[in-house]
């Protein structure tokens, strides 16, 4: 990547950064100049919500709290419905990358601006990628419609995010990252950005593991989310993404621990080919190699490390290989799959990455 030629798309996102930024959302709605706002989330975060709707008062005009991952494509023409019917002019995305993802995908539909407010480190607020789910494949695609006008970054209400998926969310949020260091359109900035994400994450996770309502230790992960999901936001992705929507898709695997345990697989297939990229996240990481330091974050932290331990059946991996192989895509190295199957194979046993 040289430094005198690059391109750079910013992305137009309002940030609202700081324990107790929530106590502002009814003056960002008068920001954007709405009024009727339907609630997204799903049936989790049933107390957020209650105190979202209080602060806003008749502002809310609804709440629609079955958000569900992978974005199911009735949910959608169902949610819809709904926001047409209260006659809602913006929608609030409360919750992860579920809740957020569905109000994308209202939006890419009838335009009504999002104000996404993130419980967990996924990311997706910060991007104008959308993911909808039918007939057992996800689609996806970008729309500028999809990209929330403001975010509302408040550590505050993470605290109440289990351990576990934190670690989980976190590592998420590091293969954004991780993926925007080796992209083809990547930049200065960009990289900058992944490096400094990644390591903050990494700082934090272990904090959080070891006292879940660390403030400060949340409040740097939500910037590590937030410095990786513009990342997402403004470069491509490539293998690790690709694996993860086809086994979250058409497999039903959970998002976050699926990225968490393919992640140091798909480092390890792309090693040799992205030599400064590997750099960077081991140097971010604080370890000699980015594959195996990633692993050693999610076993270390608890996290899960074999697709196994997620429902996938070893009988389904020849299939997964197949469908990552469809419609070419960039990745610093060829596509091949057979390593590709390999790849599925030690991320299913759990093996540590292959050097």
């Amino acid at each position: 990547m040289s430094t005198s030629e690059f391109v750079y798309n910013g992305r137009g996102a309002r940030v609202v950064f700081g324990s107790g930024s929530l106590t502002h959302i009814g003056r960002e709605m008068r920001e954007l100049d709405v009024g009727r706002a339907l609630i997204i989330s799903g049936q989790d975060q049933g107390a957020l919500v209650t105190s979202v709707a209080g602060q806003l008062s008749a502002s809310a005009v609804g709440v629609f709290d079955r958000a569900a991952m992978h974005v199911p494509a009735d949910l959608v023409v169902e949610a819809g419905s709904v926001a047409a019917s209260l006659e809602a002019d913006c929608l609030i995305a409360v919750g992860g990358g579920s809740a957020i993802g569905l109000a994308k995908a209202i939006a890419l539909e009838s335009s009504l601006p999002i104000i996404a407010v993130p419980t967990t480190y996924s990311g997706s607020e910060m991007t104008p990628i959308f993911g909808i789910t039918e007939g057992g494949l996800k689609r996806t695609g970008t729309s500028s419609r999809v990209l929330p006008k403001t975010v509302i970054y408040d550590p505050n209400v993470t605290v109440t995010l289990p351990v576990a998926l934190s670690v989980t969310s976190g590592i998420n949020a590091i293969a954004h990252a991780a993926e925007g260091l080796y992209a083809r359109d990547a930049n200065p900035l960009t990289s900058l950005m992944a490096e400094e994400g990644i390591a903050a994450l990494a700082r934090s996770l272990p904090r959080i593991v070891a006292r879940a309502d660390n403030l400060p230790g949340r409040s740097d992960a939500l910037y590590g989310a937030w410095l990786c999901g513009a990342v997402l936001g403004s470069v491509g992705m490539a293998l690790h993404h690709k694996l993860c929507h086809t086994l979250g898709g058409s497999f039903n695997l959970p998002h976050a621990a699926t990225h968490t345990v393919v992640l140091p697989h798909a480092m390890a297939y792309n090693a040799e080919a992205a030599p400064e990229a590997m750099k960077r996240i081991a140097r971010a990481l604080g370890h000699h190699s980015a594959a195996q330091g990633l692993y050693e974050l999610a076993r270390g932290n608890g996290a899960p490390v074999a697709l196994n331990e997620l429902g996938m059946v070893e009988d389904q991996l020849d299939q997964a290989a197949d469908i990552a192989c469809i419609n070419a895509y960039w990745n610093p190295r060829p596509l091949e799959r057979d390593a590709i199957r390999s790849l599925l194979q030690d991320a299913f046993e759990g093996k540590a990455p292959a050097r």
